[in-house]
């Protein structure tokens, strides 16, 4: 096809005519792909949540571990950096323990 025979409206138009097309094929080749994954998780006896394990897990919250003694609010989990009103507990020389929930 030689497209310098096109004029500018006929090209828009290709243009839009050839997004369309691959749009239609990716949606018909993820489907093929699809059932052939899961032909073949059946084959093996597999059910495809075995096959892709915990896909979208959400995670559950963590929960607190540490909490201030006067002002019940703040919490900590122990994880990740002690905030401030930890480190500054343990600045004064009182024990990470006696904050255990």
């Amino acid at each position: 096809m030689d497209l310098s025979n096109l004029d500018f409206t006929a090209l828009v138009a290709l243009k839009a005519d050839v997004e369309n097309e691959i749009k239609r094929r990716e949606v018909e080749e993820k489907s093929k792909a699809k059932k052939q994954i899961i032909e073949l998780a059946r084959a093996y006896g597999l059910s495809v949540e075995e096959v892709l394990g915990k896909v979208n897990a959400t995670r559950k919250p963590v929960e607190a571990k540490y909490r201030h003694p006067v002002s019940p609010e703040l919490t900590w989990t122990g994880r990740g950096r002690k905030p401030v009103w930890v480190q500054e507990w343990l600045a004064s020389g009182k024990s990470l323990d006696d904050l255990i929930i």
